[in-house]
């Protein structure tokens, strides 16, 4: 079977306690993937009023409009894809995470589409697979000028890259039309092998129909052996 690390870039400023309680590492049934789960750094957030906390970059307000702190977010991406650029080159890697793990993971995918970071750096790794939970697309005013000024490889790359975002309809934290917005966007700068999940009466945490579809998508998208268990 394939071996490959799929990194799950988790960090929240909320409860990742709560979502490593969730089980979802332990109970999918596979050697084949090595979870590597990193600690967000230690930053005042505005959206929490300047309070220091593990945050990936810094958040103002989660909205469509809001500004984005892109030097926070090509750390993050950075550091994620260095942890990463460790592994033997025949292996398949991916980012995945919730809330700001999750804009992270999807800032990563555009950087892999265009080659490089918002700072002109190159994008140093190949990914095989996004996962998003309760998240949404930063940055999105300014990426569909990325894209188009990007080499024409790189709608290929966009079109190949699996996709899984799924959402709660009662998210109060990350709104849920914010997702559906994020979804729009993806699609619309060529990103057509999504996948996009709703849960009625999730609220801002994972339960265990998510994390099995997760699971499910993992082992087809990666082809992995075998089937995931029941979460």
């Amino acid at each position: 079977g394939w071996s490959f690390p799929y990194h799950w870039c988790m960090k929240t400023c909320v409860s990742d306690t709560y979502f490593l309680q969730s089980k979802f590492m332990f109970q999918y049934v596979t050697m084949q993937i090595k979870w590597i789960c990193p600690t967000a750094p230690t930053r005042p957030v505005a959206f929490l009023g300047g309070f220091p906390c593990t945050s990936w970059s810094d958040v103002g307000e989660i909205t469509e409009n809001a500004p984005d702190d892109l030097e926070g977010l090509d750390a993050s991406a950075a550091h994620i894809a260095s942890l990463l650029s460790a592994e033997p080159p025949d292996v398949k890697l991916g980012i995945g995470g919730f809330n700001m793990g999750a804009a992270t993971a999807l800032y990563s995918a555009i950087c892999q589409t265009v080659g490089r970071f918002a700072n002109g750096n190159p994008y140093p790794i190949n990914l095989s697979a996004i996962v998003g939970l309760s998240g949404w697309l930063p940055c999105s005013s300014t990426l569909r000028s990325w894209i188009e000024a990007a080499s024409p490889e790189a709608q290929l790359h966009a079109a190949r890259l699996p996709i899984l975002l799924c959402h709660g309809l009662a998210d109060d934290v990350v709104a849920y039309e914010l997702g559906e917005k994020s979804v729009e966007a993806l699609t619309s700068l060529g990103f057509q092998n999504l996948t996009f999940r709703s849960y009625e009466g999730l609220g801002h945490y994972t339960l265990p129909e998510e994390t099995k579809e997760v699971c499910k998508w993992l082992t087809t998208t990666l082809e992995l052996e075998g089937t995931p268990s029941n979460p």
